[in-house]
């Protein structure tokens, strides 16, 4: 990192710097006040300065697919420091403060009683800490998930959280122990992706119905209002040691139930259902698709805060062909992508103000074009790509195949798109993946489908390089019958690639060319050859993990990568061939002939490659193509070693 390069917030994400350090840093040294109250009041939302402006809401935290509450409970973990540090610091500056009256230097000045409220407040619960967790729990928590039991079991986790700091003190009234906060109107059931989630998309529908009008548009938002109005006086309340309480909440989930019910009808004609005309088809749709209306439960953060300051959460991964006999999520621009997952990215966007998101997705969303409308949301935003595989360790350890992506994004005056390689590590590293991550830009080498999974300066030197060249798309043939080379589509840890049709036998069909191995075909017999050296090289593999799903090579990555036979010279086309002729010689030398039974086809004999073993000769191949691109020393020395520790000690056959 050189001089000059930090300047925001957004730069400490980049250069994958210890922000909680730094915040801890600033907070424990800064020397004035006023920073202090302005960093609690923006987390806390509460008055620590003299001014006559009113509370305003601390900094709101939502996982539109909270489960069981693990993000939720991460994120007050990362909170309670931060609250503990700034009351740390008012304490400090108040008892300054009383010294200095002491001694008669400082008479008069209300600075600082701000701070003495809150003290004043933490001194009568049963600690510190339980006060914070108290207050993070009520004013910076909010979760919904479609599985009333889930929401139920995190609610019950920030209870235990909180109960675990209450002390029991035979001597005090009821024992020392205060009622647990009621959070049932911050984490809710429901479904998150379907409902209303502004004002602006309540208009939007209510507008086209012919018979509806302007009042009822009016009635909906004055209906919200009061709502809101009864969920201040419900929390002040709480605040207030629970005079009123049971009134308030009555009065609240009333209020609700009520809006909630109106809004649900309007929604229903959407999808064809009449609440008047078929009841109990209605009650049908209603169970199936249990609207969520975030308008009616959140509106103060929605309509006056302009919705939630952080979104976070690990939403499911579930095709949405499997779930649409069970809801239907209707106006959804990512629909097409065809996993629920994109569809509560878009909810996300939706329902955040100018703050941060951050989000585990699965790795399509920075390589697949299907994903295409999902990218499309971040533009106009900065955001950050971290790449995982599964193998050989794992994100999530009880699950199979899921090679994920965490994003996170915060709008920008500069924005800027930053993405780590395809990270691999082995589990005895899983501490430190994080912190050794590094993070490139990669904003010129971005196209439609391929946020290119870079993270570092040689890779996008090496993108340029090659980006000067035409792309194979044009020495292909369509037809079968040319001169040919063969490439399996699901590699893992090397790209097999032959001259010729690997033997493949099924009981069924008899001798036969595998459905996972693909054809090329092209005019003449160097430029496949040349292609089929290409395709075996590290090179290709490199490009294949930069763009692709990291799991099958499709015709997109084959087609679009800079290398056209047509414009080599007869040299590399020479060299290549060569070379090609020894790989495949060793290809033949190392296979093994394998058995295996399946219930379709019964039993299948087929020729398992194992490239590992002829690494040399596909590094003649990639020295050949270095002189190619005109790669430098250190540029092919990154290619022939890209991910060797991993593919060394993978599974040699790919």
């Amino acid at each position: 990192m050189r001089c000059g390069d930090l300047h925001r917030i957004d730069d400490l994400i980049t250069h994958n710097l210890d922000i909680e350090r730094f915040t801890a840093d600033a907070l424990r040294d800064y020397e004035g006040s006023d920073f202090i109250a302005a960093f609690f009041a923006a987390i806390a939302g509460r008055k620590t300065t003299q001014s006559n402006h009113k509370d305003r809401r601390g900094v709101t935290v939502l996982d539109p697919a909270c489960g069981s509450g693990a993000f939720l409970f991460a994120a007050l973990n990362v909170l309670e420091p931060l609250y503990e540090k700034c009351i740390e610091r008012m304490d400090e500056f108040v008892a300054e403060d009383d010294r200095l009256r002491a001694a008669g230097a400082r008479k008069g000045s209300k600075k600082h009683d701000p701070f003495r409220k809150v003290l004043d407040e933490i001194g009568k619960h049963p600690n510190e800490r339980y006060w914070i967790y108290k207050t993070i729990i009520l004013s910076n928590l909010c979760g919904v998930d479609l599985m009333k039991e889930a929401a139920e079991i995190a609610k019950l986790r920030l209870f235990l959280k909180l109960a675990a700091e209450a002390r029991y003190d035979p001597t005090a009234a009821n024992l020392g122990l205060e009622p647990l906060p009621d959070i049932d109107f911050n984490i809710r059931a429901g479904n998150s992706l379907v409902g209303f989630a502004s004002m602006a998309e309540f208009e939007k529908i209510a507008t086209s119905e012919l018979d509806l009008s302007g009042g009822l548009i009016n009635k909906i938002r004055e209906d919200a209002k009061l709502a809101q109005m009864a969920n201040e006086a419900f929390r002040k309340a709480q605040d207030h040691g629970g005079k009123g309480y049971r009134k308030s909440k009555q009065e609240l989930a009333c209020r609700l139930d009520g809006l909630n019910q109106s809004m649900s009808h309007y929604l229903a004609k959407q999808y064809g259902v009449d609440h008047d005309i078929k009841p109990e088809k209605y009650a049908q749709w209603q169970q199936s698709h249990r609207p969520f209306h975030w308008l009616a439960e959140f509106y103060g953060i929605i309509e006056e805060d302009g919705g939630f300051d952080v979104v976070i959460g690990n939403p499911p991964y579930v095709e949405y062909s499997k779930i649409k006999k069970q809801y239907e999520a209707k106006e959804y621009k990512t629909e097409s992508c065809g996993n629920i997952y994109a569809m509560f990215v878009e909810r996300a966007f939706s329902l955040r103000n100018a703050g941060r998101m951050g989000m585990i997705v699965q790795l399509p969303i920075v390589c697949a074009d299907r994903m295409i409308p999902a990218q499309k949301l971040f533009s106009g935003n900065a955001g950050w790509f971290l790449n995982f595989d599964d193998r050989p360790g794992k994100l999530f350890a009880d699950l199979q195949h899921i090679r994920a992506t965490i994003f996170l994004t915060a709008p920008s005056d500069a924005p800027a798109f930053v993405a780590t390689k395809y990270q691999r590590w082995y589990s005895s590293a899983r501490q430190t993946i994080f912190q050794d991550a590094a993070l490139k830009n990669i904003d010129a080498h971005i196209t439609p489908g391929i946020f290119p999974k870079l993270g570092d300066s040689l890779g996008a030197s090496l993108l340029d390089k090659i980006g000067r060249h035409k792309t194979l798309a044009a020495a292909l043939m369509k037809s079968d019958k040319q001169h040919c080379c063969y490439f399996h589509n699901a590699p893992q840890y090397w790209i097999r690639a032959t001259d010729f049709v690997p033997h493949f036998w099924n009981e069924r069909d008899g001798e036969k060319q595998s459905v996972q191995v693909k054809t090329l075909a092209f005019s003449n017999r160097a430029h496949a050859l040349s292609v089929c050296a290409l395709l075996n090289s590290s090179l290709f593999y490199w490009w294949f993990i930069l763009c692709s799903d990291c799991r099958h090579l499709n015709m997109r990555e084959i087609e679009n990568f800079p290398f056209n036979p047509h414009h080599a010279g007869k040299g590399v086309l020479g060299e290549l061939a060569a070379i090609v002729g020894d790989l495949m010689a060793d290809y033949r030398r190392h296979a093994v002939r394998k058995e295996t039974q399946y219930k379709t086809t019964g039993k299948v004999v087929y020729d398992e490659f194992h490239p590992g073993r002829s690494k040399p000769i596909m590094d003649r191949i990639d020295a050949a193509l270095a002189k190619h691109y005109d790669f430098t020393e250190a540029e092919l020395d990154y290619i022939i070693n890209y991910d060797i520790k991993y593919r060394m000690g993978g599974a040699e056959s790919g």
